[in-house]
């Protein structure tokens, strides 16, 4: 669940957008207005809002935003009182509000028209605003066992431009091809089929990587710019988590192998030869301690598994000799 905060000047542009889309609208609430028609509901917010007109923002448009894996949870009743409770929490009390849900976004959202004059005609405070309706957002998530999205999930990407766009086409990007690659090399042939390219940059003259740089549409941006999971090292970990997945099953193959037959057949020993020449070819990069991606773990995991192998095939040999 997220929130979007606007104060505006005029209840007939919040009300007038919330209402404009009748076939998608759905007026859930409303306090202290008439809920139709929509020119009543406008003189209905301004009549109070005139006993203090000196307040040039009396309006408070807020939009609360829900993932789309919460669609079968958010009943109409359900979202009225988390909007209600929304409200309580953020000292939004004693005024009038209208409450309409729109049904023109795959995620679940709801439109709130608040007077931000009560009805006693003193003005609601807005101190801390946005700080304080990030922890309420996040406290009533949990309440209400709600899914925890990513911030940047819950961006709207149609309505994007520019250097925001590409960062966020990006990201996406990135979050679909990381987990299909274990090596750096397999991560640059992924972004390049979404038009995405990288470069490291490194300290000085030396090969020692510092961060990363992607390209799309000849606009550069940092890594720890797209999002802070996408720096060097936070990606470097999760490709590296993934080589080592590889290995792991690897080693599982090879364990089954090994173990097949009381001897080893060339087939067998061919299939062995094969998988350790697969495991070299595609992660050499990190078994190589000159390589600038060269990994420690996943060297030694690599050196236990041709423990193994010539442990067997030392048996192997011996068992022939003696036969």
């Amino acid at each position: 669940m997220m929130a979007k905060i606007v104060k505006g000047t005029s209840f007939s542009g919040a009300v007038g957008y919330m209402l404009s889309k009748k076939e998608k609208a759905e007026i859930l609430k409303a306090e202290g207005v008439r809920m139709e028609p929509k020119e009543l509901t406008v003189k209905s917010f301004e009549l109070q809002a005139s006993m203090h007109s000196n307040v040039k923002k009396p309006v408070w448009h807020i939009s609360l935003n829900f993932s789309e894996q919460d669609k079968n949870k958010l009943t109409n009743e359900k979202m009225v009182n988390i909007a209600e409770a929304y409200m309580q929490k953020m000292g939004i009390q004693d005024t009038q509000y209208l409450i309409v849900r729109h049904h023109d976004r795959e995620h679940p959202h709801i439109h709130l028209c608040i007077n931000r004059i009560d009805n006693d005609g003193k003005l609601i405070s807005d101190k801390n605003e946005k700080y304080r309706s990030a922890a309420v957002c996040k406290e009533l998530t949990k309440t209400h066992g709600l899914y925890f999205a990513t911030g940047k999930e819950n961006v709207n990407r149609e309505r994007l431009i520019g250097n925001d766009k590409t960062k966020y086409e990006i990201y996406d990007a990135l979050k679909r091809a990381i987990p299909k690659s274990k090596t750096w090399e397999e991560l640059r042939k992924n972004l390049k089929k979404e038009n995405v390219s990288f470069e490291f940059k490194t300290a000085g003259n030396t090969d020692k990587i510092q961060g990363i740089i992607f390209e799309k549409d000849g606009i550069k941006i940092n890594g720890s710019k797209v999002d802070r999971e996408c720096s060097f090292s936070k990606i470097d970990r999760q490709i590296k988590d993934n080589a080592l997945e590889t290995l792991q099953e690897a080693e599982r193959i090879l364990d089954n192998l090994l173990n097949s037959q009381l001897s080893l057949t060339e087939e067998i020993i061919g299939q062995i030869d094969s998988l350790f020449t697969f495991l070299s070819d595609s992660l050499g990069s990190f078994l190589e301690p000159t390589s600038p991606h060269y990994d420690a773990t996943l060297a030694d995991f690599i050196k236990r598994m041709r423990a193994k192998k010539y442990a067997r095939m030392s048996r192997v040999r011996i068992s022939r000799v003696r036969f």
